[in-house]
């Protein structure tokens, strides 16, 4: 519809009003019509004007409020960049061992948002890969309770594979990247900090005729997920991969090889470059890297962090002593067996810590085995050992309670109550 000018609004304004006038007169059953026809000229015309003044009066004020409307959308707007500049400043002045500083304890969104299977595809709605692996789907209560509870990392690790298109774009499926962000804002509103990955990939297999192709899928990845949370502050990370390993292979779990070593450390260094040439604060972002498989032993001495990059977290994973913490068929008493946990943190501080180089244990848990008071003991231990040399541990929730699997579940997600109160108090009070 196009606009008339005021001119123009007005000639028809008068045109209206005389026919108006005229057309009344018609009929011998409108005397007082009749007498304002028989009226001067003049009289007319002044209800004319009258009428013009009116309408006049009625565009000035539309006109008016539009350039006041248009004049707070700009302050609006200027406003918004004046704050994303300057949370683009703060960020580039922070470093990232003082972030760190700030995360007391966190906990791992498991087994839900990384679940994937062969049987469904991109074509398939989000909530039937969230819940894929038996958890239900995540809700704000959810968060809201396990923050409540002293948590203020919160990991939410994430497939990609399942959800990506083909080659060379690799688009992400746009269902589930909502999704992933809308979970995300529920951790991200409530102040805390918030970790997101590639996690159970098998496309970034750390094999020098593979890298190529996987550095391609980690650049597509990467640039989408750095668009859509790229004004995002400190309190969101960014977390390369999970643990990138040889799969199905005699060095797997064992600490890998000079090739793993070199293609995870290739891989990481394309994930940096790619979120850092990324828009908004992705610049400055917090970054997370890990060694081969996450390995706390052999390949955390191999792990190769960028120099002048201050934004930089190593990620390492630690269920130890094994035999108590993941062994499917180990043992329930934890006897305080301190050794693993002595070495690892005194590996920590060396290898990194003493760099300036702060770290996150990513992973860590102990399954139960109807062993709560055991667990809360060595937890205990565990975490207070972690916070005297400064690294935050992330528990493992993958809301796994009963079976024959790794039972590492913390909260129930339908009753949002702590299972094991006991554990969740050693915890706690590791933390203080």
């Amino acid at each position: 519809m196009f606009k008339k000018s005021k001119k123009q609004i007005v000639n028809v304004i008068m045109a209206t009003a005389l026919i108006a006038c005229c057309l009344s007169g018609c009929g011998e059953s409108a005397p007082q019509t009749q007498e304002i026809l028989g009226a001067p000229v003049s009289v007319m015309e002044e209800n004319v004007k009258e009428t013009i003044m009116m309408q006049e009066a009625v565009l000035e004020q539309h006109s008016e409020a539009e350039k006041t409307k248009s004049i707070e959308k700009d302050k609006v707007t200027k406003i918004e960049t004046i704050k994303k500049e300057n949370q683009h400043k703060d960020m580039e002045d922070m470093i990232a061992k003082d972030i760190v500083k700030e995360m007391r304890i966190g906990w791992n969104l498991g087994n839900t948002f990384d679940a994937w299977r062969d049987d469904l595809k991109i074509s398939d709605l989000p909530y039937r890969f969230e819940t894929a692996w038996g958890n239900p789907e995540t809700t704000q209560e959810l968060i809201d309770t396990v923050i409540d509870q002293g948590f203020n990392v919160i990991r939410i690790p994430v497939t990609w594979k399942n959800h990506i298109g083909e080659a060379p774009e690799y688009v992400i499926e746009e269902q589930w990247m909502q999704r992933v962000k809308e979970v995300v804002d529920y951790a991200y509103n409530r102040g805390v900090y918030v970790i997101i990955n590639t996690h159970h990939e098998d496309w970034n297999e750390p094999y020098y005729d593979n890298e190529e192709a996987a550095a391609a899928i980690m650049r597509a990845v990467w640039t989408q997920i750095g668009e859509v949370f790229q004004d995002y502050d400190e309190h969101l990370i960014f977390e390369s991969q999970n643990e990138p390993r040889k799969i199905g292979t005699s060095v797997e779990w064992t600490g890998g090889d000079a090739e793993g070593w070199e293609v995870v450390n290739r891989l990481n260094q394309v994930f940096i470059d790619t979120v850092r040439n990324s828009g908004g604060s992705n610049p400055y972002r917090m970054l997370m890297i890990p060694g081969y498989a996450a390995n706390c032993w052999e390949s955390m001495k191999h792990i190769k962090v960028p120099e002048n990059d201050k934004h930089i977290i190593v990620s390492v994973h630690a269920y130890e002593p094994y035999d108590f913490a993941l062994k499917l068929l180990g043992r329930s008493e934890w006897n305080q067996d301190t050794y693993n946990i002595d070495t690892i943190m005194g590996n920590i501080k060396t290898l990194f810590l003493d760099k300036d180089i702060p770290v996150i244990i990513g992973e860590f848990a102990a399954m139960s085995r109807n062993n709560e008071e055991e667990r809360a003991a060595w937890a205990g231990y565990y975490v207070s050992k972690a916070r005297e040399i400064g690294v935050p541990c992330l528990w493992w929730d993958n809301g796994l309670f009963e079976g024959d699997g790794e039972l590492l579940g913390l909260f129930d997600r339908i009753t949002y109550e702590c299972v094991y109160p006991k554990l969740l108090k050693a915890l706690q009070q590791a933390t203080q």
